[in-house]
């Protein structure tokens, strides 16, 4: 019971203090954020909708409705796939891009300050190992996509 009261509290507290600080110094919230972030690292700047709402953490239809907020702000744009029949990629413009790159280093700051400045680099191990045992549980498809990203950009612990 202590440790699900925990992570409950950290679940109810972290999320909504990263993205309260994005939407204060960034206009942006966290799940518009990540969006941002997994174009910038996609080749090309692009990503299918189907795979980027697995690996943002959201439904097509919450991805659908944050990229038509992102859309009319400028920072991405749709892209129909030629030869796949409904099928829309996601593209990072250049000032989605400049945007995410003016909003990394206080997120980065407040993520370090929130998560990693409090646990040793033990706990940040273990933490890895948790958090994808978790996610596992409760969505496999996002678990795999997450490994797979971890590998396809060769992340190590250090």
């Amino acid at each position: 019971m202590r440790a699900w009261l925990a992570l409950i509290g950290m679940v109810m507290s972290v999320p909504p203090a990263i993205d309260a600080q994005l939407k204060r110094d960034s206009g942006v919230n966290f799940f518009e954020y990540s969006i941002l972030a997994q174009l910038a690292d996609a080749p090309d700047r692009a990503l299918q909708m189907s795979r980027l709402s697995t690996l943002s953490g959201g439904s097509l239809s919450r991805l659908s409705h944050a990229a038509s907020r992102l859309e009319c702000a400028g920072l991405l744009r749709r892209r129909a796939l030629v030869g796949e029949p409904r099928s829309t990629e996601l593209v990072l413009t250049d000032r989605g891009l400049a945007a995410l790159e003016a909003a990394a280093p206080d997120h980065v700051r407040e993520a370090r300050r929130l998560v990693f400045d409090v646990l040793t680099r033990e706990q940040v191990i273990q933490l890895h190992g948790i958090a994808l045992a978790l996610t596992r549980a409760a969505s496999p498809e996002t678990a795999e996509a997450i490994a797979h990203l971890i590998a396809e950009r060769h992340l190590s612990d250090d």
